[in-house]
């Protein structure tokens, strides 16, 4: 992939706000200068979960898991680095810039395919008018024009090539197979790929319309057919009419997981905007993921009959690995003959609504589908029960609610909790470290407190309050010094000078994949205890004072020792001279190591 440009990172994390972030997957309550919450990344009753707007960083006391925005959406949504700048620049209206470099020609390619689409998209609706037929359609299925205008909905005229030619003036038509937009067999020419269909735009997060479904206005087979796997399309990771459902409501609480396209278009004219739909495939750990990143909440719509059930156990399958404490799903099962698009249009939103409040939570699922599966009036029938379940919850992250369902099936087969859990433990792979944005070190607890050297001192105090580096000066004799970490300390006071505008979180997005980065992240949650605006610049003085002392007395050593052994230049002798005079000047910041 081509590089983001860090200019183009500091300036993302400048204008970003962490509390907003946070605030919008984590509810938050204002103490003091920071913002407090149980921690999303392990279970706790009261709260170590710290946000700091000053610094634009999060740390928890309890688990260790710290970090900026980036880092957040790394940890807290599964993201990866690009994904999670990419999420944050649109969040704040920004366009993420590439440098070129290695992957400029896939860029280009991505940028291509994703304007193919989108001029077939404008295809598509130009021509949903001009086809009397494909209007009707949509009437009959009680579709109105609002919703026609915000899902994008089209029509693909049936014959060969109608798309070939329409964009012929723009793209090739190799371009367009390529783009899952037209296919070709053997070496005949390429054809139109849909022909005939009532067209559904699938967007991306940033609302990038990325591949189409396609239902046949005329009987025939398939009856639904979506772009195939393309460099922009991937169907396990996408869900249609998520974008939808976040513009309408950008703090979105709970979402609806229905199985059609028009079910999430009935459902949103009805004034219920936040129901999404996999692309004919069944829900994954993709799926989950994504969904989760955006809300807390899901409620999943299945038909009551048998296949409606067993598609939903395959789900709890999908689901119980992302569990953690805080999430939640219910599971409705929907009256016979019915489905999300006929319940909603036949006895309205209120009543769908009063469906939903009686879901069934995936918890109380879980344990009667057991039930179900497994005789529980005799022994071999309670063991196979464990031994399923203990399957099922062995990647289930640790938590009140593993807990409960351990204890409830320790209950029901009669062994002891401890026999339960122990099962649970067992033929597991060696554990893997946390990710480094979620637990780059451990952290110490909020009453202990790090041992601050000259240093780390100054490095904590910079941290807190970058523009205080540009008073630092003249920074040679620093280079100079023998002593643990100061050319960390160096680093970051040349990276300020030259970037002065960094914020707290510019600075230690730049150094996340070194060493050094887990020991910035630990030294930005300092905070002194000393909150009048005179204290930070004064410690700063005091830090770099002791720092000098040293130098003076390494560089005096130094020279004293080379006296002893050769006669020193005229030019050390001066610089000897006023080493020895500047000794009493240096006020040391205390006794202590260095």
């Amino acid at each position: 992939m081509s590089r983001i440009p860090q200019t183009f990172i500091d300036e993302l994390l400048a204008r970003a706000d962490i509390v907003e972030l946070v605030s919008s997957r984590v509810p938050l309550k204002k103490q003091g200068r920071e913002y407090t919450a149980c921690c999303p990344f392990h279970a706790e009753k009261t709260p170590s979960f710290y946000v700091t707007p000053q610094k634009q960083f999060y740390h928890c006391f309890g688990c260790g898991a710290h970090g900026t925005a980036i880092g957040f959406l790394m940890a807290h949504d599964n993201m990866n680095f690009v994904e999670a700048i990419e999420e944050l620049a649109h969040r704040t209206g920004m366009e993420v810039p590439r440098e070129h470099g290695p992957g400029r020609r896939e860029m280009a390619q991505q940028q291509r395919l994703l304007a193919a689409q989108e001029a077939a998209a404008r295809f598509f609706t130009d021509n949903l008018r001009r086809h009397p037929a494909a209007m009707d359609y949509l009437r009959q299925r009680g579709v109105n024009e609002a919703m026609i205008q915000t899902y994008g909905l089209g029509f693909a005229p049936d014959g060969r090539d109608h798309l070939i030619r329409a964009l012929s003036d723009q793209f090739q038509p190799q371009e367009l197979v390529t783009a899952g937009l037209a296919g070709q067999r053997d070496m005949a020419p390429p054809y139109d790929r849909f022909r005939g269909r009532i067209m559904f735009p699938i967007r991306n997060h940033r609302g990038q319309v990325t591949g189409f479904g396609g239902r046949l206005l005329e009987p025939g087979e398939p009856k639904y057919l979506n772009t195939p796997e393309t460099p922009v399309f991937h169907k396990r990771h996408l869900l249609y009419g998520l974008y939808e459902a976040r513009k309408a409501a950008p703090r979105l609480e709970e979402l609806l997981v229905v199985e059609g396209y028009l079910d999430v278009i009935a459902l949103a004219q009805f004034g219920l905007p936040n129901a999404v739909a996999t692309l004919g495939t069944a829900t994954n750990r993709d799926h989950l993921e994504r969904m989760f990143r955006v809300v807390s909440r899901l409620v999943f719509c299945f038909d009551g009959d048998r296949a409606g059930r067993e598609a939903a156990w395959r789900a709890l399958e999908q689901a119980l690995p992302l569990m953690r404490d805080g999430r939640q799903i219910r599971v409705l099962f929907l009256p016979d003959g019915d489905d999300p698009d006929t319940l909603v249009r036949r006895a309205g939103a209120d009543a769908l609504i009063q469906h939903m409040d009686q879901a069934q939570p995936l918890s109380d699922m879980f344990m009667d589908g057991l039930r179900q599966r497994y005789d529980i009036t005799s022994r071999e029938g309670r063991a196979a029960l464990g031994a399923q379940a203990q399957r099922l919850l062995r990647d289930m992250p640790g938590g009140l609610l593993r807990a409960q369902l351990i204890n409830e099936l320790a209950r029901l087969t009669q062994v002891s909790p401890e026999q339960m859990a122990q099962g649970l433990e067992s033929d597991l792979p060696p554990a893997t470290p946390a990710p480094r944005s979620v637990a780059a070190m451990p952290l110490p607890s909020r009453q202990q407190r790090l041992v601050l050297t000259p240093v780390r001192l100054a490095l904590s105090v910079i941290l807190d309050q970058p523009a205080l580096a540009q008073e630092v000066g003249d920074t040679h004799w620093l280079r100079e010094l023998d002593t643990p970490g100061v050319q960390v300390l160096v680093q970051v006071l040349e990276t300020l000078a030259q970037h002065p505008h960094l914020t707290t979180a510019g600075i230690l997005e730049r150094w996340r994949d070194s060493e050094t980065g887990p020991h910035l992240l630990k030294l930005a949650q300092w905070r002194s205890p000393d909150d009048t605006p005179e204290a930070a610049p004064r410690l700063l003085r005091d830090a770099l004072a002791s720092l000098r002392r040293k130098h003076v007395e390494q560089r005096t050593t130094a020279l004293l020792h080379k006296a002893d052994q050769a006669s020193l230049t005229d030019h050390e002798k001066a610089e000897l001279k006023a080493l020895l005079s500047s000794r009493s000047t240096i006020a040391p910041l205390t006794d202590g190591p260095n």
